[in-house]
């Protein structure tokens, strides 16, 4: 006999605490998902919506990818869970030197963690202790972007360079600095000439993953400069931009030089899992051997066997599936419909490159729509069919590599109503 769950009405208690909304006038019905197919998702109310955010710009190859599931699942009849601690296993080895062969550059050893969070906590720590194991124990700097995202644990929300409430948590920010990313690294440059002797890592998302503001490349050559003056760590953070979200593997892969610590995740698994990733220089490592130290970092489901096996099942796939054909394909599709938008009620400007774009929304008297008006937007483009990511003053889109012509006419359609019902109840006023 099959139980069918009761779900609650938006009247009673959902025993769901739902993260980043207020839990009073949580629309049980319309933001229950129920099932995932392609790049459609299917609602407690009934409805089938077309999906325009991957998931959490994870699901890179659209929902329910069989050749990835099977992985997982014969993976899970094998060995059902073994632990990293002071230990391996057969699939860990295969997945990091699998992860190993897909970047420009040269990386030498990876450490698996359990998400973008958790990877930029860790990839801070390793930093210090790096320097620390150079006779250096006071750089402890690290340097994030102005508008930035990196996580909502303890360190990465700290790291994050948006507002996200770091006063409030008491988040501890003495030895984190932010910069500005589009001043020709005039910032950068008198932080450096300040604190660069005490800075053990500048991180950056090459494509802001709020907002998606794409970083320009002077600024990425500014930080190259300056770090062959200071010696710090250069760190690509790509939990959104890996994984053909931008461009090939990695955006990184375009830098004239590589970043000593690429941190992945999201896409890594087809957000099968819960997974992230440091891709580690010999720089780093070949300091950590030649003290024979401890990197004292380990997560208990980090690089389980299932989880493993999902990232090659997923490398197989967009190896298969020819990653960078689909990628530019989806880009021009989003260069189309971002042209399409344009003269829309509320349609600004837009950013971001590849598959990861963000569209500013605009009062009628050209102001930046504040935070409540951009989830008003989104809340009614979700009525008329369509998930998109809110971002400051923006809507963010971040289709699956896998859309079709098809389906960037029932996105077009979808936004259009949302906008249109948006404009009448007075959004954009």
């Amino acid at each position: 006999m099959t139980v069918v769950p009761v779900l609650p009405t938006p009247r009673t208690q959902l025993p769901l605490w739902v993260p980043l909304v207020t839990q009073h006038d949580f629309d049980v019905d319309s933001y229950t998902a129920v099932s995932a197919h392609g790049v459609h998702v299917t609602f407690a109310d009934g409805k089938r919506r077309i999906c325009a955010k991957s998931g959490l710009w994870n699901a890179n190859l659209g929902y329910g990818n069989q050749h990835i599931a099977e992985a997982i699942a014969h993976e899970l009849e094998t060995a059902s869970y073994l632990p990293l601690f002071r230990s391996s296993h057969r699939r860990a080895i295969e997945a990091a030197s699998a992860l190993l062969t897909l970047p420009a550059h040269d990386f030498q050893r990876v450490v698996f963690s359990t998400s973008g969070g958790a990877a930029n906590d860790a990839v801070m720590k390793l930093a210090r202790h790096f320097f620390a194991l150079n006779g250096n124990p006071e750089r402890k700097l690290v340097v994030g972007l102005r508008g930035s995202y990196h996580g909502l644990t303890y360190g990465s929300q700290a790291l994050s360079g948006d507002d996200l409430g770091q006063a409030v948590y008491g988040v501890d920010r003495r030895n984190i600095r932010h910069v500005a990313f589009d001043d020709q690294g005039l910032e950068l440059a008198q932080l450096m000439q300040r604190e660069g002797h005490r800075v053990a890592a500048v991180i950056i998302e090459p494509v802001l993953g709020s907002g998606a503001d794409a970083v320009p490349e002077d600024f990425i050559a500014s930080v190259q400069r300056h770090r062959a003056d200071q010696r710090f760590l250069m760190i690509a953070d790509e939990v959104a931009t890996g994984f053909g979200r931008v461009a090939g593997w990695f955006a990184s892969d375009a830098w004239t030089e590589a970043p000593d610590v690429i941190v992945t995740s999201k896409g890594l698994t087809n957000g099968t899992s819960a997974c992230a990733a440091l891709l580690i220089a010999q720089r780093v490592t070949e300091a950590f051997d030649k003290h024979e130290s401890i990197f004292v970092h380990g997560e208990t489901q980090a690089g389980t066997p299932a989880t493993c096996a999902a990232i090659l099942g997923t490398i197989d796939e967009m190896k298969r599936l020819d990653h960078n054909r689909l990628n530019k394909q989806v880009a021009a599709g989003l260069d189309n419909l971002v042209e399409e938008l344009q003269g829309a009620p509320g349609i600004g400007n837009s950013a971001g490159r590849g598959c990861m774009r963000g569209v500013q929304l605009r009062t009628r008297n050209g102001m930046p729509l504040t935070a409540n008006g951009v989830l008003a937007v989104v809340r009614h483009i979700h009525e008329a069919g369509a998930i998109v990511q809110p971002g400051p003053g923006r809507i963010q889109l971040l289709p699956a590599l896998t859309y079709t012509e098809e389906n960037f006419v029932e996105l077009h359609a979808a936004i259009r109503i949302g906008l249109a019902t948006a404009e009448r109840d007075g959004v954009f006023s």
